[in-house]
């Protein structure tokens, strides 16, 4: 499997690039998968519900099926956060898995970066950023496109992945 993160600091348009991404490279007919990481404390689940009851009575993980899909909730329960290695493993084979977050992990990424935000750019001191998004011009020793260029993002990840888009004629 291939992968290719998005990093950036919180409300400089990770999210947005992201969902944007999917939709182009499942458009270009590749299977995509996401992968996010989350600081604060996160619960998909809410309380009242089976799964909840089951979760918090004690269960070390619980799975959710229905009809429309699976959700697998594992409870740390004090262990260790699993390495990006770990999570990635889990995962089933798809085309292109999309990694928002992991700043620090040496994987291929690309920095989303706002300018109302004031953040600094991660960049600079960063080799495994390969390029940045950006809504301002920056003058880097890296390629830099316009935030909203999906297009644009798209192909520079594809190449650096070697990732081929369906042709016409296979769509």
């Amino acid at each position: 499997m291939k992968i290719y993160g998005v990093t950036g600091w919180k409300n400089n348009g990770k999210t947005g690039l992201m969902e944007r991404l999917v939709a182009e490279f499942t458009a270009r007919g590749l299977s995509v998968s996401t992968l996010k990481h989350a600081h604060h404390a996160t619960d998909v689940d809410q309380p009242g519900t089976d799964s909840y009851r089951h979760r918090t009575a004690g269960a070390q993980e619980v799975v959710l099926a229905s009809p429309n899909r699976v959700a697998i909730m594992q409870e740390l329960r004090g262990a260790p956060e699993p390495a990006l290695e770990e999570l990635l493993a889990r995962m089933r084979p798809v085309d292109l898995i999309l990694i928002e977050g992991f700043k620090r992990a040496p994987h291929p990424k690309i920095e989303a970066h706002r300018a109302e935000a004031g953040q600094p750019l991660i960049a600079p001191q960063d080799a495994s950023v390969r390029a940045v998004a950006s809504d301002v011009t920056l003058d880097l020793d890296r390629p830099v496109f316009h935030l909203d260029d999906t297009q644009a993002i798209a192909d520079f990840i594809a190449a650096e992945l070697s990732l081929r888009p369906l042709s016409e004629a296979q769509k």
